[in-house]
């Protein structure tokens, strides 16, 4: 058994790892990836190939847990500031080390199955509650709520800020991931492949109440085509045709703004080969009317 500081040591190693891979553009992990990771020239499995909880025998509590997919290309994110963990059956010792996890707060990461064999990480994430009557486990999907304990006792303005807060932070990395994926890591407009500068744009704002977490409502696009989206220099018709500011398009100030922007003027959208992960045309539609006042 590792000493507490030897465990922490291990856990902020396994955090700086997944936050060098998504710093690099990297919002997926496969299982196999995560099943050999090694830290130190040491294998240390971050999930269980055969379970959704891994409690490594060294750690005192649980390291992680993960979701299973509910199908092949469920689309609609998960944005809950809060999620159950069901105890083992019995009197499993993973209850035991999720209950330690509880009792120690200790830092686990939540994985969250994007796909079949691909999952994004999420974390810190902390349990904050155990429920021994109903066998449940509660989990906060955000550090800062932690600070507010069982979710059960929190006020309504607590609840609405905790559902604020989590509902950005959380559907990112598996929106990023499978907006990624259906665009096959290259941006809809310019088709550039570096995943370190292409960005998950949303067509309706996720803060909208329109702006569904979907892949639907998503584009993979590079960074400059994000910011000239996002700032309604550059549109996108229903019929998936890029359209360029009128004012911009007579602009005279360099290749960026001639090849970069002036020449994706008419230009076809790349979208995804799968019909079920096209852009949402009513979505892109209210959008355009933006662009076009």
């Amino acid at each position: 058994m590792l000493s507490i500081e030897q465990e922490r040591a291990l856990r902020s190693a396994i955090f700086a790892w997944l936050d060098d891979k998504q710093l690099a553009g990297q919002y997926e992990f496969t299982r196999d990836e995560l099943a050999n990771f090694t830290v130190g020239g040491q294998r240390l499995p971050l999930i269980d190939r055969g379970r959704g909880i891994r409690n490594p025998a060294q750690f005192s509590s649980t390291l992680s847990i993960m979701t299973s997919l509910n199908g092949p290309y469920a689309d609609l994110l998960d944005t809950a500031a809060f999620v159950q963990y069901a105890y083992r059956a019995g009197d499993s010792s993973d209850n035991l080390k999720l209950r330690r996890a509880f009792e120690q707060k200790d830092p686990l990461i939540y994985f969250e199955a994007v796909r079949t064999g691909r999952y994004v990480a999420h974390y810190p994430v902390y349990v904050v509650a155990d429920d021994p009557i109903t066998r449940v486990f509660t989990v906060t999907m955000d550090e800062a709520l932690r600070f507010f304990g069982d979710p059960a006792t929190m006020t309504p303005d607590q609840r609405s800020y905790a559902e604020r807060t989590v509902k950005s932070r959380r559907h990112q990395p598996a929106f990023r991931a499978k907006v990624m994926h259906a665009y096959a890591n290259s941006c809809a407009i310019c088709s550039l492949k570096h995943v370190e500068l292409l960005d998950a744009a949303h067509i309706i704002p996720d803060a909208d109440v329109l702006g569904f977490a979907r892949v639907t409502n998503g584009l993979s696009l590079c960074k400059i085509h994000h910011a000239a989206y996002d700032r309604n220099l550059l549109g996108i018709t229903p019929d998936y045709v890029v359209r360029i500011d009128e004012e911009l398009l007579d602009e005279v100030d360099g290749p960026m703004i001639r090849y970069g922007l002036q020449d994706m003027h008419g230009r076809r959208l790349t979208v995804p080969r799968r019909a079920g992960d096209r852009p949402d045309r009513e979505a892109l539609a209210v959008r355009f009317e933006a662009f076009a006042a």
